[in-house]
């Protein structure tokens, strides 16, 4: 059975409830529908809650490099999962492109054919070999992953937040995991230090490592898709709820006459629940200009998310043509139309201006809700 968010009167997460407790409530006037950034429906009370008390809920993270998992669990139903995929190749392509124009620039503005100490290179204005901040492009990940987790702390009562934690030991001189010299590197592991410190402001933060995490999975029997790029529950959201499951099942040795080991002790649920696919939209920051000129050594403006027309790229909309209606996300315009794409960055077509009606201004994300996600419930 779904569950519906639910919000008190001072907008404090309460427990999620029934679909049709819901229906209710909004027929009698006690609560209201609304919609908060990732798209989901949850209501806010209009009069007191005959019982403010809520249980334990836990959150669930599995960070990566280009797709990530979160599942929200409770110890009777599994309330939400999503899948996300990451900006790391889009941040990291612009990060060398940016690079090159630097030193392209550099080249034109320095004569080389004069002395160095000649040359008008700029000094340093500060000390930038500090090596204390994140890469941009592993940054954006865990920011991504940091904002839907706050998003989902604000509708769900979560008290406690399992990420699951990497650590790889490799020979930094033959390239091979496992090799004992003591240094180890992953892309997945910058920035975990940076991620614990901001989920430790929204809940009780543990780390998990990977095969506890495989263990706990196959236990629930829940099955992990091969294909990571796969946007399905079954790819990365799967080890979500697993992870938020460690909330309510603790793996506990036991005695009993002659025989004695160790078996998962506690009760949880997986049930279906919602599940969406969660990434930023790919709009392109303002520039001065293209990359390279056009005839006439003269370059049009290009980026941004300002259009001619009222609309700002990354606005979800609704445009009409021929006499059929498409629903997207504006993704360019014209002096005279608007461009809409669909959750892949497709675009629909290029639809004029006024048969464009805006639904919902732009969040910084794009969510799309696929099939419900589907469990076995476990006692």
């Amino acid at each position: 059975m779904l569950r519906v968010p639910v919000l008190s009167l001072e907008g404090k997460p309460l427990m999620p409830t029934k679909p049709s407790r819901v229906r209710r409530w909004i027929k009698e006037g006690k609560a209201v529908g609304k919609f908060n950034k990732l798209g989901q429906f949850y209501v806010q009370l209009l009069v007191e809650p005959s019982d403010p008390k809520t249980q334990s809920g836990s959150l669930g993270i599995d960070p990566g490099k280009y797709f990530s998992g979160i599942g929200v669990q409770s110890a009777k139903f599994t309330l939400f999962t999503a899948h996300l995929e990451l900006p790391f190749k889009k941040v990291r392509e612009r990060m060398d492109n940016r690079r090159m124009m630097r030193r392209g620039r550099r080249g034109r503005r320095i004569n080389r054919q004069i002395p160095f100490h000649l040359r008008p290179h700029r000094q340093k204005r500060f000390n930038n070999r500090k090596q204390d901040k994140l890469p941009p492009s592993i940054k954006a990940n865990r920011q991504l992953e940091l904002r839907v987790v706050q998003e989902l702390c604000q509708v769900f009562p979560v008290t406690d937040i399992y990420f699951e934690y990497v650590k790889a030991d490799v020979d930094l001189t033959s390239g091979r995991k496992g090799a004992k010299s003591g240094k180890g590197f992953s892309a997945v592991m910058v920035g975990q230090k940076w991620m614990l410190k901001q989920l430790g402001k929204l809940g009780n933060v543990h780390t998990i490592y990977g095969w506890q995490t495989s263990n706990l999975r196959k236990h629930l029997g829940l099955e992990k898709s091969k294909d990571k790029s796969e946007r399905t529950a079954s790819s990365h959201a799967v080890d979500g709820v697993t992870l938020a499951g460690y909330q309510f099942l603790e793996y506990k040795a036991h005695y009993s006459g002659n025989n004695h080991g160790h078996s998962w002790q506690g009760n949880v649920a997986i049930t279906p629940c919602q599940f969406m696919v969660i990434k930023r939209p790919p709009i392109s920051r303002r520039q001065l200009h293209l990359m390279l000129p056009s005839k006439g050594k003269k370059r049009r403006k290009y980026g941004g998310t300002i259009t001619r027309h009222g609309i700002r790229k990354g606005d979800f909309v609704k445009a009409e043509k021929a006499g059929k209606v498409f629903s997207g996300w504006c993704s360019g315009d014209t002096a005279k139309q608007v461009s809409v794409s669909d959750f892949s960055w497709k675009r629909l077509g290029q639809f004029t201006a006024s048969k464009v009606v805006l639904l919902q201004r732009s969040t910084g994300l794009i969510c799309k809700q696929e099939t419900d996600f589907v469990g076995a419930t476990v006692c």
